[in-house]
């Protein structure tokens, strides 16, 4: 255990928040975990949760917390591999599984999945959370998911994304009727409110930290209440398609951030499924295409609609001839 103490003239501060100022990588959450364990002590007596610490104070920090936890490999998780060669693998990450981790502690990620398969995407990449993964889906967002093998293939593929000559393609069911392709050109910043949101700047992006982003959306399929929209996007912003949608009225349907309440007969997650994805092989210099098909609860929402719609159908002709 290392003994820190508290610099003269700290005020009552609390004790995770001194640690992570003081510990180098200490997350609030690490120092929240260590002291609901027992595991840091105030002048040699186990500390309490949300206790506060003055000047002169004796502070025990385990040593786990200078080393946090690395990403474990996690076999039993079952991942399609839709394409992998010697520099790039593309999983068909599900709806529901996050794509990377955001502590060593996880077990349930992509990246878990990824580690125990490809052993040697532990030293490619930004960190360990993030084993040679390239780009990022929401964790209910379902499709292509693209890591990288070698450091080589890694940087030359980022920096694709970079210069936005990755080709993203998705399949998103929204709520209204979308009659017409569109484009939405907005920048997209942190919500003021809500950090866990994105939202269109007002000011026409003249924000610290906005992003210009670009949705093109055409309908594959109208049933009235709802439309399946072919959506491509040149930028990657934070839940840009979500947030450009639902800008325009049409939220994705299963959307709880951004639609609001889950209206009747919506699926418990949001409806947007990574579909295609096209890159510059690092290795080829051709292009490479991989193809995802929408999963059985995305193909189950439509056939349902389907059926509402012919049954309406049915219901307006047979009252146009009565």
């Amino acid at each position: 255990m290392t003994e820190l103490t508290v610099p003269p003239g700290t005020g009552p501060m609390r004790l995770d928040r001194f640690l992570t100022i003081h510990v180098p990588g200490c997350s609030r959450r690490s120092a929240q975990r260590a002291v609901a364990a027992g595991g840091v002590r105030i002048n040699g007596r186990a500390a309490r949760k949300g206790q506060a610490i003055f000047s002169g104070d004796v502070v025990g920090v385990p040593e786990e917390l200078y080393a946090p936890p690395k990403l474990q490999p996690n076999p039993g998780l079952v991942v399609h591999v839709l394409h992998e060669d010697e520099a790039l693998i593309a999983i068909d990450k599900p709806a529901g599984m996050p794509s990377h981790a955001l502590r060593g502690e996880e077990t349930d990620t992509a990246a878990n999945f990824l580690l125990a398969r490809y052993p040697e995407l532990a030293a490619i990449g930004k960190n360990d959370r993030e084993p040679g993964i390239v780009h990022r889906l929401d964790t209910d967002t379902s499709g292509v998911l693209l890591a990288a093998r070698t450091a080589a293939a890694f940087r030359m593929v980022r920096a694709q994304f970079a210069a936005q000559q990755v080709r993203k393609e998705y399949l998103a069911v929204v709520h209204g009727d979308v009659a017409a392709a569109g484009e939405v050109r907005a920048p997209l910043t942190h919500d003021r409110h809500n950090r866990r949101k994105m939202s269109v700047c007002a000011t026409g992006g003249q924000v610290a930290g906005a992003h210009l982003a670009v949705t093109s959306y055409h309908p594959l399929e109208r049933f009235g209440a709802y439309t399946l929209l072919g959506v491509e996007i040149p930028t990657g912003v934070t839940h840009q398609i979500r947030v450009h949608l639902a800008s325009i009225g049409h939220p994705l349907v299963g959307d709880r951030l951004y639609g609001g309440v889950l209206r009747d007969g919506d699926p418990p997650r949001h409806l947007l499924h990574a579909t295609r994805l096209t890159v510059v092989h690092p290795q080829t210099g051709r292009p490479l295409t991989v193809v995802c098909k929408p999963p059985a609860d995305f193909d189950a929402f439509l056939e349902r609609a389907r059926e509402k719609q012919r049954a309406f159908a049915g219901r307006t002709r047979k009252a146009r001839h009565q």
